[in-house]
């Protein structure tokens, strides 16, 4: 009798770069940089080696970027600081996905600076 194990993971880490990447919907379509990695994460993360890691980290950056913004939106009334904040986030929510995505590639961990641990 052979024993099958439905729990074995692949590595893939190709699918981690386009979970990493699709966060760059948000400046394509308006929406879906959260959606389709959240969606990603969730479906793969018991089948993909890794991939609960960056999915987490991937969740939490963006997730932390909507809190900024939308503290920044009445910050902008307040001498015009607020706009500082939404450069921040348009720079940082473009280039660390990259970055993160190059770095998956190779097999290192995801490092999202600034970022609030929302799921742990």
């Amino acid at each position: 009798m052979e024993v099958i194990n439905h729990t074995a993971k692949r590595e893939d880490r190709s699918l981690i770069v386009v979970m990493h990447i699709t966060q760059l919907l948000t400046y394509i379509t308006g929406f879906g940089g959260l959606i389709v990695p959240l969606v990603l994460w969730l479906t793969q993360k018991d089948k993909v080696i890794d991939m609960d890691e960056h999915g987490k980290a991937a969740i939490n950056f963006q997730l932390t970027l909507i809190v900024i913004t939308i503290l920044c939106i009445p910050g902008i009334f307040l001498f015009g600081l607020g706009i500082l904040g939404l450069i921040y986030v348009g720079i940082i929510g473009f280039i660390l996905p990259i970055v993160n995505a190059i770095k998956a590639s190779s097999g290192e961990e995801p490092t999202y600076f600034s970022t609030i641990r929302f799921i742990k």
